[in-house]
């Protein structure tokens, strides 16, 4: 055996035996996680093979028992009678995520890149920046609430009367809105981390070469701020795609152009349907995991560093 075949040898025996070592320490996190997450989702799909009856049984009662009916509730959501307004709540979940996080992506990095650069009073528009972001997501849904009232401040400055809450496109437009104005700076936060860990001899020697800005941009700050953008856009997929509080709280229930997986199934659980409001929090289960998937492996994500490990 070569003196080459040895020391990868024995760098692989490290690396399983740190790897062994490391799955010791971590085993006891692993175990709590499994409990309070792994536990609810088999929980979930457990309850969403049963149905609570609503036939009054020979005594004129509706029983409390609950009654198998395996698939149905997911037949019925995905092409029976509940496949309407499912599919629905499904498209409205993809668009405000789609639109939503594009928007928020260019603009906080925009955000990032002025509170990165050097200019007077820096640390005020940094704070100023990221003071939606701090503003609960209910406070902020309220704000909102108002401005689009219609006599509020946007139909003033628009000089129209457009029914912002009602149904309709003007609700989804104020969804985005309200959403955008409160998660890209977080975009812009973990950009701007980003950012910071440029080495700034690289614009330097970009510059001595007659590169531009928009080439400084594309060939240095883009690629090398990618992992921190990566980890925001999905930061940011897998939170909109559970999106309740926001529309909930702005629209309200019952509108069906705002209507999300989410809001669906907490529609469903307060009519006591458990079982579909199961199935619905299932479906959306498998909808996360798949964009995150699809996000992580196929668009290849370096999200965890692996790549430069094998290196």
């Amino acid at each position: 055996m070569s003196a080459t075949t040895s020391e990868r040898v024995t760098r692989r025996r490290g690396v399983g035996g740190d790897t062994r070592l490391a799955f010791g320490f971590l085993s006891p996190t692993l175990l709590v996680l499994l409990a309070t997450i792994g536990l609810p989702i088999v929980m979930a799909i457990r309850q969403s093979m049963f149905a609570q009856s609503s036939k009054p049984g020979p005594d004129g009662f509706i029983p409390k028992d609950e009654q198998f009916v395996g698939l149905d509730s997911y037949a019925s959501a995905l092409v029976g009678e509940n496949a309407g307004r499912f599919w629905n709540a499904l498209g409205n979940t993809t668009l405000f995520t789609v639109v939503g996080v594009g928007i928020e992506v260019v603009l906080g990095v925009c955000m990032a890149l002025i509170m990165h650069g050097a200019l007077r009073g820096r640390g005020l528009v940094r704070a100023s920046i990221l003071v939606p972001w701090a503003i609960p997501t209910a406070v902020s849904a309220l704000l909102w609430r108002w401005i689009f009232d219609s006599n509020g401040i946007a139909n003033t400055l628009l000089n129209t009367q457009v029914l912002w809450a009602a149904d309709g496109w003007a609700a989804r437009f104020a969804v985005i809105i309200a959403d955008t104005w409160k998660t890209a700076p977080f975009v812009a936060l973990l950009v701007l981390a980003g950012l910071q860990m440029i080495d700034q001899q690289l614009y330097e020697a970009a510059r001595v070469d007659g590169a531009s800005g928009w080439r400084q941009f594309t060939a240095i700050t883009l690629p090398l701020a990618r992992p921190a953008l990566l980890v925001a856009v999905l930061f940011r997929l897998m939170d909109n795609l559970r999106m309740f509080d926001l529309p909930y709280v702005l629209i309200g229930l019952g509108k069906p152009s705002v209507e999300t997986l989410s809001m669906l199934s907490f529609l469903e659980t307060g009519s006591n349907r458990f079982g579909p409001a199961a199935a619905y929090a299932v479906l959306l289960f498998v909808y996360v995991l798949f964009v995150a998937f699809v996000f992580v492996r196929v668009l290849g994500a370096d999200l965890f560093g692996s790549r430069r490990r094998d290196e």
